[in-house]
């Protein structure tokens, strides 16, 4: 895994920057800057975000291997710790070491401006910090919050507890809001802006639609519905409603120029030189996703999956004999790697949020009852779907044509189970690229049903339903850390 330093980016440069290509250039530690301009922190900022989605080892990463969409060839020997759940204290630790120490801490510098002109870019740092903050405590539970991202002030924060960060990040969200609607004079950003490029009415519907994921997650909870239809009223009086397109970083990625392509092409594509990177090699479909794909006659998975010359190849996840039945018959070449509808160029947006998974979100509440007017559940459900085919690359017939087959968790009225479908066509439509969703859906639901585990794992429990605490907070946070719960067992508050 490449260091994220090799793409440390600037904070304070002499003059303006003249493209957003400056946005990656690598000069000094963005970490500590003397003085500051909000239009130099955003960029680097998103970009980190990005870096901790996507790339090798990022969060989705996690999600492909644990919901069993991605697996590995043969000559390769890259995710023994993924397939026998090995969850200790460095497992994935960058998911909580470099979100802290990275993006938040960008995110923090927006979001503490004071002056009132700079109120649009203090919103999008508290919407921010929002996004990742949930994706913190659905991978930890409870995890450093209110005292967080203040070490000058406080070098050992507490560790806060997981619903009453959920509820505190609603509050956030709001307040980024109406921070927004009220910056009439304030600056806009623009080309540093590098999700929406200073569109605001955008940055509202991403912070709706981020109040809805983290509503959704908690809607099988009991004792939670008037709060959530509450805030969902919110959410519909506020009026601007939810994204209306697929939600990328592009800080001005360059194909074919080193350190400046896009994070999981540069990563498990294809090196500036053009050359095949091994990771993309090491990495393939597993044979239950290329079943499954090819019994629901699901055209998507040409554009998930490279097909090879000798057809769509899966492997098991945890194989320990590939040469049984047949020598080499696993090898990169006749395997079905990354395919071409996620990676599409060295110059492709590195998406964080897919349309297709706040269709799912809202079909889910209105299925629930939790939403009661608009699109029907059915509607939404497929504008999920069409939503995952058009960002692959195929068009809206095809998405017609595959959910009215008259099969179960494909088409609506042959689907007896609706919420099974809605998370299963979710599952699908993350794959590759913000799959840590299926797997929190998976923690909360047990949806999608069936999918297998790793042929070497050898426990009796089912997958992990949270990553443990590194182990560099047990010696610099050691009296607050709480004692690790069961990674196994021991779910997330709204999962219980």
């Amino acid at each position: 895994m490449k260091s994220i330093i090799k793409f440390a980016i600037v904070l304070m440069v002499a003059g303006l920057l003249a493209s957003c290509e400056d946005f990656l250039d690598v000069n000094v530690d963005p970490n500590n800057p003397t003085t500051v301009t909000p239009d130099l922190v955003l960029a680097p900022a998103q970009y980190y975000t990005a870096y901790r989605i996507q790339s090798d080892r990022g969060i989705s990463h996690l999600g492909n291997m644990f919901m069993d969409n991605w697996s590995q060839s043969d000559g390769y020997s890259w995710y023994s710790d993924e397939f026998k759940y090995n969850v200790t204290s460095t497992f994935y630790a960058g998911t909580f070491n470099n979100t802290y120490g990275a993006a938040l801490k960008q995110y923090q510098i927006l979001a503490n401006l004071e002056d009132s002109k700079y109120d649009n870019y203090k919103a999008i740092g508290m919407i921010m910090k929002a996004y990742h903050f949930q994706i913190l405590v659905d991978s930890y539970g409870d995890i450093p919050y209110f005292e967080a991202l203040g070490r000058s002030l406080e070098a050992t924060p507490a560790y806060d507890d997981a619903q009453a960060i959920y509820e505190d990040l609603i509050t956030q969200l709001t307040d980024a809001i109406a921070l927004i609607n009220n910056a009439s004079s304030a600056v806009t950003p623009g080309a540093d802006d590098a999700m929406f490029g200073g569109n605001m009415t955008n940055w509202i519907r991403f912070a709706n639609t981020l109040k809805l994921r983290i509503l959704t997650r908690q809607c099988d909870m009991s004792g939670r519905s008037s709060y959530i239809q509450a805030e969902l009223a919110t959410i519909a009086s506020e009026g601007h409603g939810y994204i209306t397109g697929d939600v990328g970083v592009n800080p001005g990625f360059i194909a074919k120029e080193t350190n400046k392509q896009n994070v999981i092409w540069d990563e498990l594509g294809w090196d500036a030189a053009g050359t095949q990177t091994m990771s993309s090699k090491a990495t393939c479909a597993t044979a239950y996703i290329i079943d499954y794909l090819t019994a629901t006659s699901d055209p998507r998975i040409d554009y998930i999956y490279e097909k090879p010359a000798t057809g769509h190849k899966g492997v098991p996840q945890g194989l320990l004999d590939y040469d049984t039945p047949v020598v080499d018959q696993y090898m990169p070449e006749f395997v079905s790697n990354i395919g071409p509808g996620i990676l599409k160029s060295g110059d492709q947006d590195a998406i964080i949020f897919t349309l297709a998974e706040s269709y799912f979100n809202q079909a889910e509440m209105r299925q629930k009852s939790f939403i009661t007017t608009g699109a029907s559940a059915q509607s939404l459900y497929e504008s999920g779907i069409t939503a995952s085919f058009l960002y692959l690359g195929l068009d809206a017939a095809d998405a017609e044509d595959y959910y009215t087959q008259s099969k179960v968790l494909v088409g609506w009225n042959s689907s007896a189970n609706k919420v099974e479908a809605i998370i299963t066509q979710k599952w699908i439509a993350v794959n590759g690229i913000t799959a840590e969703q299926s797997w929190f859906d998976y923690n909360r639901t047990g949806y999608p049903s069936g999918i297998p585990l790793p042929l070497n794992y050898n426990a009796t429990a089912d997958r992990p339903v949270r990553l443990a605490y590194p182990s560099g907070e047990y010696s610099a946070n050691g009296d607050n850390v709480p004692t690790q719960p069961n990674v196994f067992t021991a779910k997330i508050f709204w999962a219980n």
